[in-house]
C-alpha cells in the first residue's frame, strides 16, 4: 500500500502541542525527530556519551513530526485540517508531503526506536534490537508496525510506569484504543491474569496480536476491532486508555460499565492545555482522581469510581 507522509517542521518548544494535534488528525502512528536534548537522552537511554557526527549535526532548535495517510484516505484534507489547527493555535510550521510505501515507512522510524527502561520493572525492546538484561527487568519486545505505541513517548511511558504498581496476579486489564498492544501486553507480562484490547483500526489490532505472539502471551490476550460499547463485555479491574482528551471525555460516559467496583481507570494522552477539561470530566461522571502525573507537557491520571 502507498501512503502520503506528512512532515511537519516546528520549533522544538512546540513539539508536544503539535504532536497532540497530529494524533487527532490521523488514525495511524506518528514518529518525532527531536534532537533538542540529544546529549542528555543519549546518556539516559544508552548510557554513552559518544554520539555519531550525523546526529550531532542535526538541528537542535526544531523538530519534525511525521504522520501518514493511506492512499484510501484524503491526504489533502488532512493537511488542510492540520494547517487550520496550527494557525488557530498560533504555531509556526512548515509542511512537506511525500508519497511512500510500507517498507519506506517501516525503515524510516526504526532508527529512532531503541531499548528503553521504564519505571522500576520494565524495559521496552524493539524486536530487532538486542538488550543485555543485567537488572532482571520484565522485557517487552515490540514491533509497532503501522500502529501507534512504542513506549518511548511520554504518554505511554507514564502509563507503563503506573501500570506496574497496580498489576497483580488477579488483575484483568482492558486496553481501550490499544494501538500496538503495548499496555495490555505489559499488563500480562507484569502478572495480570488476562488482558483485552480494543481499537477501531483493524491494522492496529493485527499488530497487537503479532506483538502478543512475540511476547508469548497470546493465550492471555484478546484483541477486538471496533468501538468499546459494541465489542467489549465483562468487567475489569484495570482499565487503560492512552488516547486523546476528546476521546477520553467521550469514554467517561460509559466506561464505568466495564469496571469492577474497586477497579481503576488509567488515562493518558492528555496535553497540558486540555488537563482542566479532563479533570472536570472526571468529576462530572463520578470519578475520583487517585494519582496525577505529568511528563513533557503530558498528563496521566489514575481514577476510581466514586462510592
Amino acid at each position: 500500500m502507498n501512503w502520503t507522509e506528512i512532515s511537519i517542521k516546528v520549533a522544538s518548544a512546540d513539539v508536544d502541542r503539535v504532536a497532540a494535534i497530529a494524533n487527532m488528525s490521523v488514525p495511524y502512528g506518528i514518529y518525532i525527530e527531536d534532537y533538542s536534548d540529544l546529549i542528555e537522552q543519549s546518556w539516559e537511554i544508552a548510557h554513552v556519551d559518544l554520539i555519531e557526527k550525523e546526529l550531532l549535526d542535526k538541528d537542535r532548535n526544531s523538530a519534525v513530526i511525521h504522520i501518514y495517510v493511506s492512499e484510501e484516505d484524503n491526504a489533502v484534507e488532512s493537511v488542510e485540517y492540520i494547517k487550520e489547527l496550527l494557525l488557530a493555535d498560533g504555531i509556526g510550521f512548515e509542511i512537506i508531503t511525500e508519497l511512500v510505501n510500507d517498507s519506506s515507512w517501516a525503515d524510516g522510524w526504526k532508527k529512532f526506536f531503541k531499548c528503553t527502561e521504564i519505571g522500576e520493572k520494565l524495559v521496552i525492546r524493539p524486536s530487532w534490537e538486542e538488550y543485555e538484561n543485567k537488572d532482571g527487568r520484565v522485557v517487552l519486545s515490540i514491533d509497532p508496525g503501522a500502529a501507534f505505541g512504542t513506549g518511548t513517548h511520554a504518554t505511554t511511558s507514564l502509563c507503563l510506569s503506573v501500570l506496574e504498581r497496580y498489576i497483580s496476579s488477579e488483575s484483568t486489564v482492558l486496553d481501550i484504543g490499544c494501538g500496538s498492544g503495548i499496555l495490555s501486553i505489559a499488563g500480562v507480562l507484569l502478572g495480570a491474569e488476562k488482558a483485552v484490547g480494543v481499537d477501531i483500526d483493524a491494522q492496529s489490532v493485527r499488530v497487537a496480536k503479532e506483538n502478543a505472539e512475540i511476547n508469548c502471551v497470546s493465550e492471555k490476550t484478546n484483541y477486538l476491532i471496533g468501538d468499546l460499547a459494541d465489542k467489549v463485555s465483562g468487567k475489569y479491574n484495570v482499565v487503560c486508555a492512552n488516547i486523546v482528551a476528546d476521546v477520553i471525555l467521550k469514554l467517561l460516559e460509559n466506561v464505568a460499565d466495564f469496571m469492577e467496583d474497586t477497579g481503576i481507570l488509567m488515562t493518558s494522552g492528555i496535553i497540558d492545555m486540555r488537563r482542566d477539561d479532563v479533570v472536570e470530566g472526571f468529576s462530572r461522571f463520578g470519578f475520583k482522581i487517585v494519582e496525577e502525573l505529568n511528563k513533557d507537557n503530558w498528563y496521566a491520571f489514575v481514577c476510581r469510581k466514586e462510592k
